[in-house]
């Protein structure tokens, strides 16, 4: 089942087990039960630690990773391979006793938590989002036993996808109960658990003393701000909704440049193994509420805790655009979707629509096309704005049709789920129906600067309006990123403006001495 050279790469990090590991495996005839059997017969050869036990399981086929001494499971059903398989070489390592990269008083508390909680976790094996929840979940299993959880892998198990109307991974489910649906993170399950767990945090970050330099968003751009904030000395901090950002979501890069090509997972994992090379302070799973000026920038959380610095950098990013009409909230995760990646998998041999012409919704409906049956694209302008190539593999496609002058009006469904959608021809005025199972919306970006209205300038689409050195209207703050009027929305323009900002900070702290401790900081 694996080539040499994954065994060689597995073989290594097996050497890492400390107490032995059992396979429970429940195989069929089918052809993916045979692969999965192949699988575990190529891990069992790798370490004397590890054995395998044929058996029965609710799902078939499926592996079960046990920790005999504690008592944990984490179970696979389905093959997980794809990105799921590093998922699995974690669990091998976390029920073979190999440390949990978690902090101690997270790992206590999930070792600390009441009750029993069985997680079922949707997956597909091309969605790059899927692994990080997966993993989160996996790693809770591998400490407390009376947690499990099972990675199902919905474009196999279809019966149980259709039956729980699952049309967007990852979704996850409690005790039969839908728990979330898209990323979520070891700290949001557990504020969800334990419902005291946000206010605790609340109250140690209220305790933090104040920052030279607070960055606020933990993508490309805030990365590289906190990166040379610290390489000059100053107290520097990351507070973020999610570390990596919308870059987590990304599948393909291949203009990073001096990195032929990269997935988005893999360089968040770098830029966040960058950071913590570096005395930052990164406070994740929170969300800015507001922005105050005085003495010292107050920036208040969501959460009620307030975190105070000498300058702030907003880093914030975007988000993708919504269509704003009828039955899009309504459907969303049921047949109305953004990540084409991540779901559509769930759509094989179905009819679905792209939303945009762009370069985003051209990529997308190409790699559709290849799942689904029938791909409809539609553009609101005369003509598509993709970049010509790609309008030339969609049109040499024989299931993408591409419609223009197309304006949305409603996402129709049955109640449950999407059975199709309504336009009007700008052309002609005409209305139409285009019956499909689901619809991905790839119409651009939206600046996360809501919580900021009213405190400094923005365009009139919410962009942060900087300077040449990354200074917003309000002294002493600065901005970079997705969240400004930048030109470009790009990864390594990111980064930079992320760094000059920083810089531009710095040299704010010099030029206005905040106070002594400041040029304590800025001399050094």
């Amino acid at each position: 089942m694996l080539d040499a050279n994954v065994k060689n790469q597995l073989n290594t990090y097996l050497q890492n087990l400390k107490h032995p590991v059992e396979l429970l495996v429940s195989a069929d005839d089918s052809k993916k039960a045979q692969e999965l059997k192949s699988l575990a017969a190529d891990i069992d050869s790798l370490s004397a630690l590890i054995s395998v036990t044929e058996q029965q399981g609710e799902r078939t086929p499926s592996m079960a990773v046990v920790n005999p001494a504690l008592g944990s499971q984490i179970t696979f059903a389905g093959l997980p391979m794809g990105h799921e398989f590093t998922s699995l070489v974690l669990a091998l390592l976390h029920s073979g006793g190999h440390p949990i990269k978690l902090d101690s008083d997270i790992i206590e508390q999930i070792r600390q938590l009441p009750g029993e909680y069985r997680f079922e976790t949707y997956v597909s094996l091309s969605c790059q989002t899927c692994p990080e929840v997966v993993q989160a979940l996996n790693m809770m299993a591998a400490i407390n036993p009376n947690i499990t959880n099972v990675m199902i892998d919905g474009s196999l198990f279809q019966d149980e996808v259709n039956e729980r109307n699952i049309m967007a991974v990852p979704s996850v489910y409690l005790n039969g109960e839908q728990f979330s649906m898209g990323a979520i993170s070891t700290v949001e399950i557990l504020n969800k658990l334990d419902v005291n767990a946000a206010g605790r945090k609340a109250e140690q970050l209220n305790q933090k003393e104040a920052f030279d330099v607070l960055v606020v968003g933990g993508g490309p751009a805030g990365a590289s701000a906190a990166i040379y904030a610290a390489r000059k000395g100053l107290r520097t901090g990351i507070v973020a909704d999610k570390f990596g950002g919308q870059v987590a979501e990304t599948v393909g890069i291949e203009n990073f440049i001096s990195v032929k090509a990269t997935e988005g997972p893999k360089l968040v994992a770098n830029l966040e193994a960058h950071v913590h090379e570096y005395d930052v302070d990164i406070m994740d799973n929170q969300r800015a509420l507001s922005l105050k000026s005085g003495e010292l920038f107050e920036l208040e959380l969501e959460s009620g805790a307030v975190l105070r610095s000498k300058t702030v950098l907003l880093a914030t990013g975007a988000r993708w655009r919504e269509m704003n009409v009828p039955g899009e909230q309504e459907y969303r995760g049921s047949g109305v979707a953004y990540c084409p990646h991540c779901d559509g998998p769930l759509f094989k041999g179905k009819r679905v629509a792209v939303i945009g012409g762009g370069n985003s919704g051209i990529e997308a409906a190409i790699d559709l096309a290849n799942i689904v049956e029938h791909v409809t694209v539609l553009e609101f302008d005369k003509s598509l704005r993709a970049d010509e190539v790609l309008q030339r593999k969609a049109k040499s496609m024989g299931n993408i049709e591409i419609i223009t002058q197309a304006m949305t009006t409603e996402v129709t469904g049955d109640g449950k789920r999407v059975n199709g959608l309504n336009y009007t021809d700008r052309a002609t005025g005409e209305s139409h129906h285009v019956e499909l199972a689901g619809i991905f919306v790839q119409i651009g970006l939206v600046p996360n600067s809501e919580w900021l209205k009213d405190t400094i300038d923005m365009t009139a689409r919410g962009e942060v309006i900087v300077d040449a050195k990354g200074e917003t209207s309000l002294p002493g703050v600065f901005a970079a990123g997705d969240v400004t009027n930048s030109a470009y929305k790009q990864i390594i323009i990111a980064m930079g403006s992320g760094a000059t900002a920083s810089l531009g900070a710095f040299d704010y702290l010099i030029r206005h001495n905040v106070d002594d401790t400041a040029s304590d900081n800025v001399a050094a």
